[in-house]
């Protein structure tokens, strides 16, 4: 359960957007997106692959800075 301390006299609108924050740093919505399909394995382990290959040629344009 999320809680959010609103101060005395704290705008309405701030206390929901600090509410919206916490409430996405927990990843409730990601985890709901991602079991809405089946993704096999073997494709779990190709994006992954992918990604880490997209990472190391910014790091590596990075350094060539």
């Amino acid at each position: 359960m999320i809680i959010v301390p609103i101060k005395e006299g704290e705008n309405v609108e701030r206390s929901l957007k600090k509410f919206k924050k916490k409430f996405e740093k927990t990843g409730v919505v990601k985890a709901l997106r991602e079991r809405q399909k089946y993704e096999k394995p073997s494709e779990k382990r190709r994006q992954s692959k992918l990604k880490s290959i997209y990472i190391y040629k910014l790091r590596q344009a990075e350094s060539e800075e």
